[in-house]
């Protein structure tokens, strides 16, 4: 479907927006494109709709090479954060405008699809936020484009809304086979909605990957950092391994050196013999009690039901990474 093969573009001498970028999309896929703001993930999206022109580098759809093609010859839909709706429009309106042949009865179904089977007369100022992006989603699907483009489309709305809307909208796209690229800061969201992650550091891709695969077994520091949850403690790995507790533990990544440890708050568990620490503070997480454990190489939050000022013992649940502080960017 889409193809993109060591896609670079510079924004003047000094600032990369993305560099050597390969990745592809398959038919009726969800790629999400997760990165911090500067990541270069909204520059590889304008480079696919051909709002940019890459320096070097090729973007095939299909067998053809779009790279320098406009933006209308490319038959791409762009869902934007703000809606982009025309404010003198009725609802239906805008379904009928972008369709190759107005269909009124296709474009009543395709509303009722995105739950707004009621509203097709109702102007932009007339709707709420979630329901001026669900025009801004069936306008797209109307045009019957070869490829979605969402750029943090669920970034304006309250957190209950965004939740319900985007497992919604990934549903229908699933069920239509239409494939999207959907670029967010937001890791929730994209572990909620994608058949693939993307993430993004410095205008590169460091890791792309199943959703789960990509926040319990991060290739690179940056995609860790990018998914949260982490705690990060500086550590001496010898032969592969790190004193813990009363003994060692086996991590992956660097063999020899100083390193940092990687895990989640869910990573460490209550066991005899792990290594000890204080609860200092008790947070209320969302659906689970978070504690911050003073360790004798560092503060970490864990996902545990403790008392504060109780001691503990905890150990790894699974094989920890230790990664490089040289270049958080390379694979060890």
């Amino acid at each position: 479907m889409l193809r993109l093969e060591r896609v670079s573009k510079g924004f003047g001498k000094d600032t990369t927006g993305v560099a050597e970028v390969s990745l592809e999309l398959g038919p009726g896929e969800i790629l999400a494109v997760l990165g911090a703001s500067g990541s270069g993930k909204t520059t590889l999206l304008n480079l696919v709709a051909g709002v940019l022109r890459p320096d070097r580098g090729k973007i095939f759809l299909g067998q053809a090479d779009i790279a320098q093609w406009m933006p209308e010859q490319r038959r791409l839909a762009y869902v934007f954060q703000d809606h982009a709706l025309w404010p003198h429009l009725s609802v239906l309106d805008h379904l009928l405008l972008v369709m190759k042949q107005a269909n009124r009865k296709e474009a009543l179904g395709l509303l009722e699809q995105v739950g707004l089977g009621s509203l097709e007369n109702r102007r932009p100022h007339q709707l709420s936020g979630g329901q001026r992006q669900r025009v801004a989603l069936a306008r797209a699907l109307a045009a019957q484009p070869r490829l979605i483009l969402l750029d943090e489309p669920y970034s304006a709305l309250d957190p209950v809304l965004r939740e319900g809307l985007r497992l919604e909208v990934a549903s229908l796209l699933r069920a239509r086979g239409v494939s999207a690229l959907h670029v967010t800061h937001d890791p929730d969201e994209a572990l909620a909605v994608a058949s693939r992650v993307a993430v993004m550091s410095q205008g590169r891709v460091v890791q792309i990957d199943d959703p789960a695969r990509v926040y319990a077994q991060p290739a690179t520091l940056a995609a860790a950092q990018a998914f949260g949850r982490l705690n990060l403690l500086p550590v001496k790995v010898s032969g592969g391994r790190v004193a813990w507790g009363s003994g060692f533990i086996p991590v992956q990544g660097i063999r020899e050196g100083l390193g940092l440890m990687a895990f989640r708050y869910e990573n460490l568990q209550p066991q005899a013999g792990g290594e000890p620490g204080r609860v200092v503070e008790v947070y209320a997480g969302r659906g689970e009690q978070l504690c911050q454990v003073a360790l004798k190489l560092g503060n970490v939050v864990v996902a545990l039901e403790a008392t504060l000022g109780s001691t503990v013992e905890l150990a790894p649940s699974g094989l920890l990474s230790v990664f490089s502080q040289e270049n958080p960017l390379d694979k060890s």
